[in-house]
């Protein structure tokens, strides 16, 4: 080969030398080509996953529906090719759904126009494992074959796996299938992790606005050099994209998609660097947005010690069919999990943590440093975080400055603690209102400030699936006495914060927020009132200046509220957003 030379446009090139016509080869070229052949020819084959699995279980166990005339199949200890006829896909689908096999492995080439799930007709009523081996280049496809194992008039549904490498690209087509699948939930049932099954953590879908709003954290990363191992440079040279321009970060930042997709051309180390910084932020996000409380979580499945249905009423028939759609009145009781005092003074292990004690109430509360919030004015307000043996808030340090709780000593702090600890009932009941049944004839009636879909099973054993409504749209929507609320029901209801009961002669009981902690106030009184109020067990607290009556929030307080109701009947059930 000639010297390299350099061509007009500067690249660096060379010309192969020719002699009689025949390239003239390098003798250490070709002996290294002829070495690496041999190397090659040496090393044992690598079957497919396909393969792996039938020869490793064996064809007695696995059913194969692939659409493949030959295989190569294990005989003891060698291989063996094998032919397949043209029905062999209806006989392995006979013997899996009769439990004749136990393993099944279908291709989209050989699982058109078939099902197999835990059919109630079928001997094969076994639980499901799905395995999502290679999702491919088409979300279509890959939701395609999910839904072979998941139909109706089935025992029981299946359990998603997917399965992938350590190469981070390989996450981006599971992304696409997970963005699918809820897309596929919020239209068949108003909300999204129905579709997904549950398949897909939060995290998983790359495509949300929470993965959006990391990529743009990890843009500013990039631009500060604050991503370790990979320089602005770095990134703009491997992708090809631009996240700077004359008067500095851009504006309109590459989409998530456009990210996602250069990520593919990238080398292994530099894609699994980038992703982990991405996923490290997207993490972030999805974690403070559960523990914020306004993550939106999908289906979510209740979980009590006991639920007992105390009341069903028929709110809707259809005219045709005759299918009903149920208001059910559920009780669900749970165990209170108070935090021990050996937790709470783990929480010193801070620098900046301090034992409180407030000297009105008497309760105990650890305080410890929490994220500084911009108000709206841009001016930054200081909080706190107060950690109590059933909850914690966070309150402002203006807010603190002007409260009762007081720095208190080990031996105090650990007496009034466990004295609350002890207080704490051993569980705890809450009412329920669960629309079930037909819901899509009646889906505008339902309160439309949330469209999350419920499921519990009761101590029976009853599964239930449905829309959750706030005590006071269940009140209003059953035309019989038998809905009104009982004192229970309302005091559940006033502490869960959405309802408002105007009583007689203009009273008014709301949940309210109070040196951070709930309470239910009654407003409306007038001066004759009062002591009828408190011989009922109402108390009474002069804040800034003015009287104000609050139920009690403890064991005592439905007892109170009986006595308040039953003096002062509900003229109205208001709704409202909770606070």
């Amino acid at each position: 080969m000639e010297p390299p030379f350099t061509d007009a446009e500067g690249n660096l090139s060379s010309r192969p030398v020719f002699r009689d016509g025949r390239p003239v080869e390098s003798r250490e070229a070709v002996a290294r080509r002829d070495e690496l052949i041999e190397r090659l020819a040496s090393l044992p084959p690598v079957p497919g996953a396909l393969d792996q699995i039938v020869q490793r279980f064996g064809t007695d166990i696995v059913a194969e529906v692939t659409g493949r005339s030959r295989r190569v199949v294990r005989r003891g200890d060698r291989l063996a090719v094998e032919h397949r006829a043209a029905s062999a896909n209806l006989a392995e689908t006979a013997a899996f759904m009769d439990d004749a096999k136990r393993v099944l492995v279908f291709s989209e080439a050989g699982g058109t126009g078939r099902s197999y799930h835990a059919e109630l007709s079928a001997r094969n009523r076994r639980l499901r494992v799905h395995y999502l081996l290679e999702p491919g280049w088409k979300a279509d496809a890959a939701i395609q074959g999910l839904g072979r194992t998941n139909r109706t008039n089935q025992a029981q549904p299946p359990l998603f796996r997917p399965i992938a490498t350590d190469v981070k690209a390989e996450k981006r087509f599971l992304s696409t299938i997970a963005r699918r699948l809820d897309t596929l939930g919020a239209i068949t049932r108003g909300q999204r992790q129905t579709g997904g099954q549950g398949l897909f953590r939060p995290e998983d879908n790359l495509e949300s606005h929470y993965a959006r709003d990391a990529l743009r954290q990890l843009y500013l990363l990039l631009v500060r050099g604050k991503v370790e191992g990979c320089s602005l440079q770095i990134f703009e040279d491997a992708t090809g994209l631009k996240l700077m321009d004359a008067n500095g970060i851009k504006d309109e930042l590459p989409p998530i998609t456009t990210f996602l997709n250069r990520l593919l051309a990238l080398t292994i180390d530099l894609q699994g660097l980038l992703f982990t910084a991405f996923e490290q932020l997207l993490d972030a996000k999805v974690e403070g947005a559960i523990a914020s409380g306004v993550y939106d979580i999908g289906l979510e499945t209740l979980q009590a010690e006991s639920f007992v249905v105390t009341n069903r009423s028929s709110i809707y028939t259809h005219p045709a069919t005759g299918a009903e759609t149920r208001l059910l009145t559920i009780i669900g009781r749970r165990r209170n999990r108070p935090m021990t005092l050996e937790h709470a003074l783990d929480y010193l292990a801070d620098a900046w943590a301090v034992l409180l004690l407030n000297e009105r109430s008497g309760r105990a509360a650890v305080q410890i440093p929490a994220p500084s919030v911009m108000l709206d004015d841009g001016e930054i307000e200081r909080r706190v975080r107060l950690i109590r043996p059933m909850e914690h808030h966070h309150a402002s340090m203006k807010i603190m400055d002007e409260s009762h709780w007081q720095p208190a000593d080990r031996e105090t702090f650990a007496a009034a603690w466990n004295g609350e600890v002890v207080d704490v009932p051993e569980f705890a009941e809450s009412t329920l209102h669960i629309v079930a049944g037909l819901l899509l004839p009646i889906w505008k009636r339902l309160p439309n400030d949330s469209t999350r879909v419920y499921r519990l099973q009761t101590d029976e054993g009853e599964r239930i699936i449905g829309r959750r409504v706030s005590p006071d749209w269940a009140a209003n929507a059953c035309a019989t006495a038998t809905c009104s609320l009982t004192p229970h029901e309302a005091f559940s209801a006033l502490m869960e914060g959405r309802t408002v009961l105007d009583l007689a002669e203009d009273l008014q009981l709301r949940r309210v927020r109070v040196m951070g902690a709930h309470r239910i106030e009654l407003s409306g009184f007038t001066d004759a009132m009062r002591d009828r109020l408190r011989a009922y067990g109402l108390f009474s607290e002069i804040i800034s200046w003015k009287l104000r009556m609050f139920v009690p929030t403890d064991g005592t307080g439905a007892a109170v509220l009986a006595k308040v109701v039953d003096r002062y009947p509900v003229a109205r059930i208001g709704e409202r957003e909770a606070t």
